[in-house]
């Protein structure tokens, strides 16, 4: 989807306010700045689909994954609108985009699990 004008404009308020991510719509523009986001999250998922055999690659993109995971969770911290002012503010996060960003959470910590028994795997293959 990221390579689409509608998750381009989509992802667009996140990447501008993030310290991060936001020199990318400058350097790329909006569209491009998409583009190299979804070149990222390919790349990451043939390094995992590669680590089904290679454990170095399990590694490699379970590494990528985290972080992008642990990137997308400071949206949390600079996108405006994620903190529920009717419910009191933070922590109470708004459904959108607040709710959006917290399934990150669960998705860095299946890539840490990933990298940890990667990394497990590589070295017990080392040892052989």
């Amino acid at each position: 989807m990221k390579f689409t004008h509608y998750e381009a404009t989509g992802i667009s308020p996140f990447i501008v306010n993030s310290p991060i991510m936001g020199w990318l719509n400058s350097a790329f523009g909006v569209q491009g700045a998409s583009d190299v986001i979804g070149l990222l999250e390919l790349s990451t998922a043939v390094a995992l689909i590669i680590g089904s055999i290679q454990p170095f690659f399990s590694a490699l993109g379970a590494a990528m994954s985290a972080a992008t995971y642990l990137i997308t969770l400071t949206f949390m911290l600079s996108t405006p609108g994620v903190a529920e002012a009717t419910a009191g503010g933070f922590p109470a996060i708004s459904a959108l985009p607040g709710q959006f960003l917290l399934k990150d959470l669960v998705l860095l910590a299946a890539s840490l699990t990933l990298l940890l028994g990667s990394l497990r795997t590589s070295h017990g293959d080392a040892r052989r």
